[in-house]
């Protein structure tokens, strides 16, 4: 069918891999950093864009996906110019308009049934209701607003006077429901104080259109939705990433509206749904035990696969940073169980790794309550690479481990859309039914006989844990 192509932008870098449309093979990648700063200047990120697809890397290519980092905001005026630079994902200064906007509606309980989320800092609402009061003539020039991937797939266009966007990256703003699969301007008017212009949101085949050069330019989507369309994930699958946090997600038919606020319901690339749990703790609790213990991760999996499950009844509460699952933000992690023959760094070791596993475990139990089938759990971070998170994970997530080969999903996924928009556009794909490239390689990993094992360790973490936060997850 052709030649696409897939590039991702995402906060440290820009990243492209040009693909066959009907096998998904990589044929050529390109590669570019771009700076690190808590405001995004998105002229950067078309710099790092031409950088990273020099050389000739797009030569022959008839379609591009974009995937971007999401949460990202940009204001533009009447006339389409910046207002100022971006507002990142991960400026924290929202964090106070966050918790004015929860109020402001009603509670934790109206936002999810609103939109599916909870306002968090990272979100557009946030930003918007930051602006407003922090930074007035800014706010008051706002006339449109759009996300990263959004900016960069009309900057691709020669900047039409549509501007476009996807279900995907539209769920993370704050004021679009996946339920409803429409704009909330109530919302928007709730944070800024007034109406903007919002883009259009696409159907998961449909181009954004096409370049001055006949290129077609397919919906786009953030980061998250791109990576799991990458790596074909679908339903009955979950996806763990063991970042210094963690977040838990799932394939689902419908959208969730959870009144605690734990559950954060995104939409995907596809026309599904993407449940979202967050933990605030994952590899930083590794990291400190290690740095506890005077060695790095390798070593730290070493030392715990010398100690046996339930590590001689040492348990660690890794809520090193507070904890989101369950709502626990002003605590402290615990270590429990403390005995002579426990005190070994053995034992230190494998009850880290417990530690954090329960904790993610804990993640999709929560998913798993609300009816959302895990039959198996796609682990994804560096840290999945180690021995002892291997050997842990499958016990106590009670079902089929998976470990993909490193590889740019995010960008793979955005591929894999502009061949499915391509495909539409030539009539050889249904709009229903995606490219059905090969699933990723992996490592896979199974219970087994240890299942029992693994539920008697969930048994005695979850025992410390309502001993000494009782009804945490009530």
């Amino acid at each position: 069918m052709g030649i696409v192509a897939g590039l991702d932008s995402s906060t440290e870098s820009t990243r492209i891999v040009v693909c066959d449309a009907d096998t998904g093979a990589v044929l050529r990648q390109g590669y570019a950093p771009h700076p690190t700063t808590s405001e995004g200047d998105p002229q950067a990120w078309l710099m790092s864009l031409g950088e990273a697809a020099a050389g000739g890397l797009l030569e022959g290519v008839q379609a591009i996906g974009v995937s971007a980092q999401q949460q990202g905001m940009l204001t533009l005026d009447a006339g389409g110019v910046l207002v100022r630079p971006a507002l990142l994902g991960n400026d924290k200064r929202m964090q106070p308009a966050a918790a004015d906007l929860t109020d402001a509606l009603g509670g934790r309980a109206a936002w999810a049934q609103a939109v599916g989320s909870v306002p968090q800092a990272g979100q557009a609402v946030a930003k918007l209701r930051w602006l407003a009061r922090n930074e007035p003539e800014s706010a008051r020039r706002t006339a449109a607003v759009l996300q990263p991937h959004d900016w960069l797939v009309w900057q691709l266009l020669g900047r039409p006077v549509r501007r476009t966007t996807d279900r995907g990256d539209a769920s993370a703003t704050g004021y679009w429901s996946a339920a409803t699969g429409s704009w909330r301007p109530d919302l928007v008017e709730l944070a800024l104080g007034r109406q903007v212009a919002l883009p259009d949101v696409l159907a998961p085949a449909e181009p954004a259109g096409h370049t001055p050069e006949g290129l077609l330019i397919s919906a786009g989507t953030g980061e998250t939705m791109a990576a799991a369309f990458g790596l074909g994930v679908g339903l009955g699958d979950a996806v763990v990433s063991l970042g210094a946090s963690g977040s838990v997600f799932a394939v689902h038919h419908e959208a969730l509206a959870d009144p605690t606020g734990t559950i954060i319901s995104f939409a995907d690339a596809t026309g599904m749904h993407l449940p979202v749990v967050h933990t605030l703790n994952a590899v930083r609790v590794l990291r400190g035990t290690a740095e506890l213990l005077g060695t790095d991760l390798a070593g730290l999996s070493e030392l715990a696969l010398r100690s046996s499950p339930g590590a001689y009844g040492l348990v660690l509460l890794p809520y090193l940073e507070g904890e989101r699952t369950p709502h626990l933000p002003h605590t402290a992690g615990t270590l429990s169980g403390l005995r002579r023959e426990s005190m070994k760094p053995e034992h230190l070791a494998r009850a880290a790794f417990e530690g954090m596993l329960c904790g993610l475990s804990d993640a999709l139990d929560v998913l798993r309550s609300r009816g959302v089938p895990v039959r198996r759990v796609f682990l994804l971070g560096a840290a999945a690479e180690l021995p002892a998170v291997q050997a842990v994970a499958p016990q106590l997530f009670g079902t089929q481990v998976v470990v993909p080969q490193p590889a740019d999903y995010a960008a793979l996924g955005a591929a894999r859309q502009a061949a499915w928009a391509l495909g539409v556009q030539h009539g050889r794909l249904s709009p229903q039914q995606p490219p059905l490239w090969p699933a990723a390689a992996s490592q896979v990993f199974e219970p087994g006989e240890d299942l029992p094992v693994g539920q008697a360790v969930r048994q005695q973490y979850t025992t410390v844990r309502e001993q000494t936060h009782p009804g945490a997850f009530q």
